[in-house]
């Protein structure tokens, strides 16, 4: 089991504070107010980071100032620290939200690193707008086809539970807090709708799927079959981890995104 470290929760939980190089920006897309944390000032290929079902840019942080370059790490629609709408995105529009947002700042062929849920944005994001991404990193996506609904996911996520720190558990509640059970319920609906299996062969740029070596809700086999729909598709697993690799196994979720765009994208 990885665990987080104290310099991990301090980062966390440090929005709107600067830290670690990030600010804290609100932004108007499509009408709606979404917060970001930031590193804009670095030199390189921009990093755009999107988080999961029930959770913000948060639990995102540990990868996110791993990663070298610009980094970008937007709260979704209700969740966050971003405007709450009234009704709950689906995932294409989430996907289009992004987009507008990325115009309006002036990020394109950017990385999109994604984790569950995030995936499946950052898939619909790489299909509906290519021009956006340059390469996609997908780490522990939703949903596995062998488990196509909402009871066979919160199952998953059970039985991931005994595999995560659970140092996790404070930013979750907050996470969970901020979006709302209802928001959290009906995002799952969404995500467990959406075909990512059937979305993934229209995806051009290069995909990297990664999985902790103990995710209960994206095992290996999944992962597998997600990296061979794609295009270009490869797989690659973090030691020691579980499905929120990307909170308790930063640093490692970093090199493995880094090693794979250096590869599939030389300069």
């Amino acid at each position: 089991m990885r665990w987080l470290t104290r310099a991990d929760r301090r980062l966390i939980f440090s929005a709107p504070r600067p830290a670690s190089g990030f600010t804290s920006a609100m932004v108007t897309a499509c009408g709606l107010r979404l917060h970001v944390r930031q590193r804009p000032d670095a030199e390189g290929t921009p990093w755009v980071l999107l988080h999961g079902l029930a959770v913000s840019h948060r639990y995102l942080m540990p990868t996110a100032a791993a990663l070298p370059g610009p980094v970008y790490v937007p709260d979704l629609p209700g969740f966050g620290h971003s405007a709450k709408p009234g009704r709950v995105f689906d995932v294409a529009e989430h996907a289009d939200l992004i987009a507008s947002w990325m115009d309006v700042a002036g990020l394109t062929r950017a990385h999109v690193l994604g984790n569950s849920f995030g995936c499946q944005v950052a898939v619909e994001l790489a299909v509906r707008r290519p021009d956006l991404v340059a390469s996609l990193v997908l780490v522990g996506p939703t949903v596995d086809p062998a488990a196509p609904t909402a009871g066979g996911q919160a199952g998953r996520f059970v039985r991931d539970l005994l595999w995560e720190d659970p140092r996790q558990l404070p930013m979750i509640a907050t996470d969970v807090w901020d979006a709302g059970l209802g928001r959290v319920l009906r995002t799952l609906r969404h995500s467990v709708d959406h075909r990512i299996d059937q979305r993934l062969p229209l995806v051009t740029a290069p995909v990297l799927v990664l999985r902790g070596e103990h995710d209960r809700i994206a095992p290996a086999g999944w992962t597998a079959q997600a990296a061979g729909l794609a295009q270009a598709g490869r797989t690659g697993e973090i030691p020691g981890a579980a499905h929120n690799a990307i909170t308790t196994a930063g640093p490692a979720t970093a090199a493995g995104a880094v090693m794979f765009v250096r590869a599939a994208i030389p300069t």
